[in-house]
């Protein structure tokens, strides 16, 4: 069977490439999943709306996360942490404890975007880098001080 696929898929291949499948393959994953169209000439015209709708969509992602990397760049946050001998942290500073800390300076940001290259085990100012799209992404300050 024919199908077009609607969306990158790693196995078969990218965005609107016409892959021939199993009939069962298609049938009870590919389609269910919205991952891919019977290859007919309407589903055709309706990938192409699709496409375009993406690229929009992407365009529109990509300044909003310009916007917001612009404005990150200026924020810093701080992090209260207790300490113990030779200002050693008990434990690590956390992506989730930046994540609650842009929180409160008004960005929603999902811990999971923000990369910490190394741990953060002592006091001091640390460069952290937030992952806002995958072609944007924006340096914040990190003060971790003591309690």
């Amino acid at each position: 069977m024919k199908v077009i696929l609607r969306k990158d898929f790693e196995p078969l291949g990218n965005v609107g490439d016409v892959v021939e499948v199993k009939n069962g393959y298609a049938r009870n994953f590919l389609i269910p999943r919205k991952i891919a169209y019977t290859a007919l000439k309407g589903n055709m015209r309706a990938l192409e709306e699709e496409k375009r709708n993406l690229a929009r969509k992407n365009q529109q992602e990509l300044s909003n996360a310009e916007a917001v990397a612009a404005e990150m760049e200026k924020v810093s946050v701080t992090i209260h942490v207790q300490v113990g001998e030779e200002d050693k942290i008990f434990g690590t500073v956390t992506a989730q404890m930046i994540a609650d800390a842009l929180k409160e300076k008004n960005f929603d940001i999902d811990k999971r975007k923000i990369e910490i290259e190394e741990p953060i085990k002592t006091l001091g100012i640390y460069s952290v880098n937030v992952k806002l799209h995958p072609s944007v992404s924006a340096k914040i300050k990190v003060w971790v001080v003591r309690e």
